[in-house]
């Protein structure tokens, strides 16, 4: 659902903080946790988004222009790009920090963007007046990751079905489809030996490619699934696991598959090959 542009003012519905400080603390928090995700280029970006989130607690609709602009005045012409800035907000939101909405002119014609930081995940519930209000914005629209997060759920569901079902054959990584790399299939067949798990694993990586722009870059797909599929492992065996593997599989996929479209488009720019 688009939004209607318009003061600052009209949006404040959509903070999720009492004030600036409790703002401020959810961000400090945020960034303690995940500033490594974030280049330094990146960092300035959205600390300088913060900024401009600072009159309505935690919601701004400034223009990307207008806070490169400012960034630029700042670092005395050393700014960042806008294909930085649009990285930055990319992996906010994959990571949880940021809630995106397009805005739309009275003329149906597109404005600029309505950023919402939320609160940091806590283990304390919930205050009724916050609560209504999440129930307002998810009946607005569902952000993407609640989207994916979704429906990776419901096909795990799916395959756990399935698997008990036809719990007496077994479908093991040699009846995986033709559509699937072999390397990929020879690192994930140690830890899951199914067919079906193994294509669902695929079907994210190409889902992620297809958001990106990159889903004809077989050699980008195959090295990051790789990778993501290692950095799981990883994470699975120093943690007492993961609640939904695929799902946090899926999130590493399209932001290193972001990240490599968006430096391509700079190198680009870089080599005269875009105006």
């Amino acid at each position: 659902m688009n939004l209607k542009s318009g003061m600052i003012e009209g949006f404040e519905q959509f903070s999720q903080f009492d004030s600036l400080k409790e703002f401020n603390t959810h961000l400090e928090m945020w960034l303690a946790d995940y500033k490594k995700e974030f280049s330094k280029g990146e960092l300035v970006g959205l600390k300088r988004l913060a900024r401009y989130a600072a009159k309505v607690p935690g919601v701004s609709n400034a223009k990307i222009g207008t806070i490169l602009k400012a960034i630029h005045e700042e670092y005395h012409d050393n700014g960042i790009s806008r294909s930085t800035f649009k990285r930055m907000i990319i992996k906010a939101k994959t990571i949880g920090i940021l809630t995106v909405y397009e805005t739309e002119r009275k003329n149906g014609s597109q404005s600029s963007n309505l950023y919402i930081f939320n609160r940091y995940p806590t283990k304390e519930p919930p205050k009724d007046d916050q609560m209504n209000h999440q129930k307002e914005i998810i009946g607005l629209t569902k952000t993407n990751k609640q989207y994916i997060n979704n429906r990776n759920d419901d096909h795990i569901n799916q395959i756990q079905q399935q698997a008990i079902l036809t719990k007496e054959v077994d479908i093991n990584h040699t009846f995986v489809g033709d559509h699937v790399p072999q390397s990929f299939v020879n690192q994930i067949k140690y830890f899951y030996s199914d067919a079906k798990t193994i294509e669902e694993y695929w079907r994210m990586v190409y889902i992620a490619a297809w958001r990106n722009n990159c889903e004809e870059r077989l050699d980008w797909m195959v090295e990051t699934a790789n990778q993501a599929f290692r950095l799981l492992i990883r994470k699975i065996k120093l943690t007492r696991g993961v609640k939904n593997p695929i799902a946090y599989f899926y999130k590493i996929v399209l932001e290193k598959l972001c990240i490599l479209y968006y430096q391509e488009i700079d190198e680009m720019f870089e080599n005269g090959e875009l105006n």
